[in-house]
């Protein structure tokens, strides 16, 4: 689960119920299209990313959830739980690519047709293939 999507993922953390979730992803996706919503979702990630390493990480997920004033209510064990939801490649961080799809999987209101076009228009825009 996010919340603001993009900043609490519940799915393998401590009590997924202590946080209120309103998913904004499908209505975000009918006002933008597939491409803008991955715009947005890009620029969640550089929002969220160690500027140095191009990736998300424990420090700077950690940075900004302080930022957000958020430290009370997510710990260390719940940054380290988001990192590990969407770690695709094993190394303890999330590029891009991982927290995009992340995002996807994590909303309950996109359908599958709505993740997979949008997948398939990530996929255009970085020539990778997802789907």
């Amino acid at each position: 689960m996010t919340t603001a999507n993009g900043i609490y993922m519940a799915a393998a953390c401590p009590d997924p119920n202590f946080l209120d979730f309103e998913d904004y992803f499908p209505s975000m996706m009918v006002r933008l299209g597939a491409e803008g919503f991955i715009g947005e979702l890009c620029s969640g990630f550089q929002l969220l990313m160690d500027s140095e390493k191009g990736l998300i990480t424990f420090n700077s997920l950690k940075r900004n959830i302080h930022v957000l004033g958020l430290e009370d209510v997510l710990g260390d064990d719940v940054i380290v739980c988001m990192l590990l939801e969407g770690d695709l490649d094993g190394d303890g961080m999330l590029n891009q690519m991982e927290f995009c799809i992340l995002m996807l999987r994590l909303s309950p209101g996109l359908t599958m047709d709505g993740t997979t076009a949008c997948c398939s228009s990530m996929a255009q825009a970085t020539g990778n293939h997802l789907v």
